[in-house]
């Protein structure tokens, strides 16, 4: 298999995933550990109550329909993505770019 998006290492790491090179390494206890961590970061045991525009309610919600789940699950994703650092905001670095 050829594919010109792949580097001829990352080649090396498909062909041998694919003829089942890999074995996991996933202790019990490691499993276990991963899983307390999902539990607790999809654990919902705090209620808010912000205001935001009708516009901006109907944009979540017809995202939210997009994606095929509630739209507070899609605000509730999209905050704790941001609070735990795997969403940024592209205006800050807009601004530290343009000052150097």
């Amino acid at each position: 298999m050829t594919d010109p998006k792949l580097s001829t290492e990352e080649l090396d790491i498909l062909n041998d995933f694919e003829a089942g090179e890999f074995e996991s390494v996933l202790t019990p206890e490691r499993e276990k550990q991963l899983q307390a961590l999902a539990k607790e970061t999809f654990k919902k045991d705090r209620r808010i109550n912000i205001r935001i525009s009708s516009h901006d309610l109907e944009s979540l919600q017809r995202r939210a329909l997009e994606e095929g789940i509630p739209y507070q699950t899609l605000v509730s994703s999209v905050l704790h993505k941001y609070v735990s650092g795997g969403l940024h905001d592209l205006m800050v670095n807009k601004k530290y770019i343009a000052r150097n």
